[in-house]
């Protein structure tokens, strides 16, 4: 399964609305503190609906945590300062992809040490970035594309109506 890294997310509305599309895709949800939000908060309790029991959460008081607890894995980290775009890169099974904090993106240190594996969504030259919760929802799902969205449900059926 797929793993979204949030780095010190800031908007408890979008970190709902990432754990809502994590709890859709079985995604593992990461998040590093220090959060600008708490859990418990309404916002993000709203922004969530009733999927919370779906999502795997777990929290890190920092970074350097983050990767001694998972192992030091590859983790693609989303930025607007890379060459490379979201498509260009084959994500494995159980990536993790790496998004920072709503005002400031990923630390320029990490993105620094970690340049093979920065990735970045094309957009005009004049927009300085996408709303978060937008941007996981594209990247994630290109990764779970390329896995033809293995263990995700692909068909639908009508309420009243039959095809």
């Amino acid at each position: 399964m797929m793993n979204i890294v949030l780095h010190e997310p800031e908007i408890p509305q979008n970190t709902g609305n990432i754990a809502r599309t994590c709890a859709a895709t079985g995604a593992t949800l990461h998040l590093i503190e220090p959060l600008g939000f708490s859990l418990d908060e309404k916002h993000i309790k709203r922004a969530g609906l009733d999927y919370w029991h779906l999502v795997k959460i777990k929290t890190y008081k920092n970074y350097q945590e983050f990767l001694e607890q998972n192992n030091y894995p590859k983790v693609y980290m989303a930025t607007t300062k890379s060459r490379q775009t979201y498509a260009e890169v084959s994500y494995e099974e159980d990536a993790f992809i790496m998004f920072g904090k709503e005002t400031a993106g990923i630390p320029e240190e990490i993105l620094l040490d970690n340049k093979e594996t920065c990735i970045r969504i094309p957009m005009i030259s004049e927009a300085r970035s996408l709303n978060l919760s937008n941007s996981v929802a594209i990247v994630l799902y290109e990764a779970l594309k390329q896995h033809n969205f293995e263990h995700l449900k692909t068909e639908g059926e009508l309420h009243h109506y039959h095809w």
